[in-house]
């Protein structure tokens, strides 16, 4: 919601160094490196002779990396958790309504090879502890 962060990141994004890649594939890639380490390990235990003194340690480093694979694969369902929505009582003897009105929000959609931006109408309500942002059906 920050304009000058929104700046901010649009002109790194647009960096030749960042290839125009928006900031979330930047975010995805070190989970989906850990997801491929396993895969890797094993392609290696594979290759590696049974007989060879490797053999053991490359075991062990699948067996590792496994474990930190299905550490963040339980963290994910923690982060889902968290974002969901909780409810709250609207109604409160301390909150009152501080202004209210409507707004268009340019909502900005980034895909994988393009963004899109499009404007949605919105309804605000700002009371003293909250403000909820809501669309009118």
């Amino acid at each position: 919601t920050n304009p000058a962060f929104k700046e901010v990141l649009s002109r790194i994004e647009s960096h030749q160094d960042c290839r125009n890649l928006p900031m979330i594939s930047f975010l995805i890639l070190p989970m989906q490196r850990v997801t491929r380490l396993p895969l890797l390990m094993d392609t290696i235990c594979q290759k590696t002779p049974k007989d060879s003194a490797k053999y053991e340690n490359c075991k062990q480093a699948l067996k590792e990396v496994s474990k930190v694979h299905s550490q963040l694969s339980g963290l994910e369902g923690l982060q889902c958790e968290f974002l969901a929505l909780q409810p709250f009582p609207l109604v409160s003897s301390s909150r009152w309504l501080v202004k209210r009105g409507e707004l268009t929000a340019y909502v900005e959609d980034s895909g994988l090879f393009s963004k899109r931006t499009s404007k949605q109408q919105v309804y605000l309500f700002l009371f003293n502890d909250v403000l909820i942002i809501t669309k009118k059906k």
